[in-house]
């Protein structure tokens, strides 16, 4: 039986996310976000995590990253490096029934994704939060935050890796690619969207043509149109 266990898991693993996901937002009711977020999709290469950084820094909001992991790793009584192998990855049947079992510490994909789904709505209903990427923008609310995505030309996000990273040419084009494909197939595998589609975002930024100060002002306006009645936010954009 442990050996069919994992295709049992991964058969239901959708059905399980969507009623988390469900149960988690009938519970913080719609109207009970009084405080707004920001969600930050990036791609490699991009400079979302700064952005994103510097967005909360000049709103004074939490920028939660590795916190999700943290919180994970809580409610899964798992070790975080354990997590961090498997965080913004889709997996395979196989991948779940191998790991599983060589490896006691190994977390199945429904356990990770629901507990994920369930802290990153916890940190939305907190609001005044920026959270980085995991498909934050897909699991929320759409109306009560602002969904942001930061995109850049591959050869532009090869470039920096190069710049950046330290990496050679060839390492560049290897990590850009791996990471490229895990956070879309991650999206893909585990709420059937396409991560590129322009309708789960509210704005999407080219950095190639934007410096970070540029995003960031950009985001900011972004956030104080769709959420004009934060006195806070107006007062600093001297509106």
């Amino acid at each position: 039986m442990k050996y069919i266990q994992p295709l049992i898991d991964k058969f239901y693993t959708l059905k399980k996310i969507r009623k988390v996901k469900r149960v988690y937002t009938d519970f913080f009711r719609s109207s009970e976000f009084s405080h707004p977020f920001i969600t930050i999709a990036r791609e490699p290469g991009s400079g979302g995590h700064p952005i994103g950084s510097a967005v909360a820094d000049r709103l004074g909001f939490q920028f939660i990253d590795e916190e999700l992991i943290d919180e994970v790793a809580k409610s899964t009584k798992k070790r975080k490096e354990v997590l961090l192998q498997v965080d913004e990855k889709g997996r395979s049947v196989i991948d779940d029934l191998v790991h599983g079992l060589v490896n006691p510490d190994y977390v199945s994909d429904v356990t990770y994704v629901s507990e994920l789904t369930k802290v990153i709505l916890g940190y939305a209903y907190k609001g005044n939060t920026v959270i980085l990427g995991r498909g934050s923008n897909i699991m929320t609310p759409f109306a009560k935050g602002l969904h942001v995505r930061i995109t850049a030309p591959y050869s532009v996000r090869l470039q920096r890796a190069v710049d950046y990273e330290g990496h050679s040419s060839e390492k560049a084009k290897e990590v850009v690619q791996s990471i490229e494909k895990d956070r879309r197939d991650f999206v893909k595998q585990y709420f059937r969207k396409n991560i590129e589609d322009a309708d789960l975002y509210d704005l999407t930024i080219n950095t190639k043509y934007f410096s970070q100060d540029q995003a960031v002002d950009l985001i900011l306006q972004a956030f104080s149109q769709k959420f004009s009645q934060l006195q806070k936010v107006k007062n600093f954009l001297g509106k």
